[in-house]
């Protein structure tokens, strides 16, 4: 099935990003798309069933005008081993704003920040998963 949702994000320096995701997160490079002077224009990564979109600021068009002034982000990414893939971050120097915590709800989180200020959350929550008894 085809990834309906994906968040997008621009980066001062894309390929730094790129090179966390893929190495400090586990994703996979999926696409890349460099302009002449290798400027990230379009890159794609993923996780799972998942997938990240992500570009460099600093360009024209209406999406890149849009997103001028736009804060960090948070990204949600379900992880079979919350605690190995803390440790694999940890390794690669990633900002851990929370450490893996069990959560009310039944999930095992935790909470880090990307170089540019965007948050991402790596757990076992499902979203839209049917409730376990």
């Amino acid at each position: 099935m085809a990834v309906t949702i994906s968040p997008t994000i621009l980066y001062d320096d894309a390929k730094a990003a790129i090179r966390l995701l893929k190495e400090a997160f586990g994703f996979s490079e999926q696409a890349v798309y460099e302009d002449q002077q290798g400027q990230v224009l379009h890159a794609e990564l993923a996780y799972g069933d998942g997938l990240v979109m992500l570009g460099s600021k600093g360009r024209e068009g209406v999406f890149a005008k849009a997103m001028a002034g736009g804060g960090p982000v948070g990204v949600y990414v379900v992880v079979q081993d919350t605690d190995a893939h803390h440790r694999q971050a940890v390794e690669h120097g990633v900002e851990i704003l929370m450490p893996p915590t069990d959560q009310d709800y039944g999930s095992r989180d935790y909470i880090s920040r990307d170089p540019e200020g965007n948050v991402w959350s790596f757990g076992t929550y499902v979203p839209g998963a049917p409730a376990q008894d």
